[in-house]
């Protein structure tokens, strides 16, 4: 089990955040994650922190327990998952995050600045990897270019947005892929904007697959969700081209 500040069962009094984060065998990833989140803690943002599982056979329950996580389970998928977690969370804003995602130094002020300054829009982070070298600078710099640009940022930047609009767009749908993408969708352009803060996220696929064979994946399927493709037809064309 990794080494994780214990984020306190029920937060702080009647902090505005619930961070919900969907796993499925990811304890051992989760430390990093957890870690940058403690800084929310001490700063009274973070009323909750929860674990929305999707049937993982690790040391999950032992680490949510340990940690003073809340752990809903439900199907797996991370619509599903992130859907459920929502469900379940009691904060006036939303902080969704993937388990393999790093708030850097500088998140909670900017977190705070959002929600005080800005309460009826959602907002996304700046992309890093954990890498260097000019796959996962290319990589990067089109992910900012697309979140800026087009408003669409991917769900490894993360979303806080507040309860009220969530329920508004609907939340996530329970779909096996582009469940980031339809939210913001719904969103909209308008009620989105990016934070002056970094999440930084593993570009271990990227290089397992090679970035721009999985570059020219992601690219072919939001092209084609676009264009009326449904999730679930995308979902086994992704699964058969080599997802895992």
């Amino acid at each position: 089990m990794p080494a994780v500040p214990v984020l306190k069962r029920g937060g702080v009094g009647r902090a505005p955040i619930s961070v919900v984060v969907p796993t499925l065998n990811a304890a051992t990833a989760l430390g990093p994650c957890l870690e940058a989140l403690a800084a929310g803690l001490s700063a009274g943002l973070i009323r909750e922190l929860i674990l929305a599982d999707g049937g993982s056979d690790d040391d999950i329950v032992a680490l949510a327990d340990a940690v003073g996580a809340r752990l809903v389970e439900s199907e797996p998928g991370r619509g599903t998952q992130l859907a459920a977690g929502a469900s379940e969370s009691e904060g006036e804003w939303l902080l969704f995050l993937h388990a393999d995602t790093v708030l850097e130094d500088g998140w909670v002020e900017a977190a705070r600045r959002h929600m005080l300054e800005h309460p009826a829009k959602a907002a996304y982070f700046r992309l890093r990897y954990d890498a260097t070298g000019v796959g996962s600078r290319i990589v990067s710099a089109w992910a900012n270019c697309r979140s800026w640009l087009l408003a669409l940022p991917y769900g490894d930047q993360g979303l806080l947005i507040s309860r009220t609009l969530y329920r508004a767009v609907g939340g996530y749908r329970e779909v096996p892929l582009m469940e980031d993408v339809g939210i913001i969708r719904s969103v909209g352009r308008r009620r989105m904007r990016r934070l002056d803060s970094l999440a930084m996220t593993d570009f271990e696929r990227y290089r397992r697959e090679g970035w721009a064979l999985r570059g020219s994946r992601n690219l072919i399927c939001i092209t084609l969700y676009f264009a009326g493709v449904s999730p679930e037809r995308l979902a086994r064309l992704y699964t058969r081209s080599g997802r895992v």
